[in-house]
């Protein structure tokens, strides 16, 4: 049961995401300040964001109207239209902004392809994450790109049989505890944690360190190593 195949996340495993989220989500307390301090606002916006994601799903869009949404709220609709108009300016930027590859990657990604089936797996808006793909020259290192709408162990069985031997003989490395290490290792897969620094409070989630396909590396770039002490482990 070597491994054969592996899936990596896009959004902070491959290239700078979150702080981005982080600017923007200052820019906006900025703006509110004198209609809310700034731990009310950040939960207010938190809980519209869990509200709002079966509605408008993840990614930068859903970000925005979320703002939007918040602004409303804590100003009773008082909010004005120059806030709203520059809620969305820096939502649009956001979409302009360039993408910055994390350190080691593209290094990484070479060591791995043509000894496994690599596929990128990443959820968020298509056309968000087809702009960074194509900006970050990583597509054609990929035998497969999948971008969903949500993170299950039904979506990695299925990305797993459909480019792969199955989860049994794949295995995820992602940031994201919640999305990128249980789902696959409910579906079967290795799950492996590669943590980024910021993170995203609808993302996190207790390590399952009892499970023996867990494992956490420190950087993307220790991944393949990681890959051939486990391959050599079945031996």
């Amino acid at each position: 049961m070597a491994i054969t195949t592996i899936g990596l996340d896009a959004d902070d495993t491959l290239w700078h995401n979150e702080r981005f989220f982080h600017l923007t989500q200052a820019r906006f307390t900025e703006l509110l300040a004198d209609h809310a301090d700034a731990d009310h606002l950040a939960e207010r916006l938190l809980a519209a964001e869990r509200r709002n994601l079966g509605h408008y799903g993840f990614g930068i869009k859903g970000f925005m109207l979320s703002m939007i949404e918040t602004a409303i709220e804590v100003t009773e609709g008082r909010v004005p239209g120059s806030v709203i108009g520059q809620i969305i300016a820096a939502g649009q930027e956001m979409l302009a902004h360039p993408i910055e590859l994390l350190p080691g990657v593209e290094e990484t990604i070479d060591a791995l392809a043509g000894r496994y089936r690599l596929v990128l797996v990443t959820k968020g808006d298509l056309l968000d994450q087809e702009r960074k793909l194509a900006q970050s020259g990583l597509g054609e290192r990929f035998d497969a790109i999948e971008i969903v709408s949500d993170k299950t162990p039904e979506v990695y069985r299925a990305v797993f049989a459909r480019h792969g031997d199955g989860p049994e003989r794949a295995l995820m490395a992602g940031n994201s505890m919640a999305s990128d290490v249980i789902p696959p290792l409910h579906a079967g897969a290795w799950g492996v944690y590669v943590p980024h620094g910021l993170e995203w409070a609808i993302e996190r989630a207790a390590p399952p360190t009892d499970h023996p396909r867990y494992r956490r590396i420190s950087a993307l770039t220790e991944l393949p190593a990681l890959i051939e002490a486990l391959d050599e482990a079945r031996c």
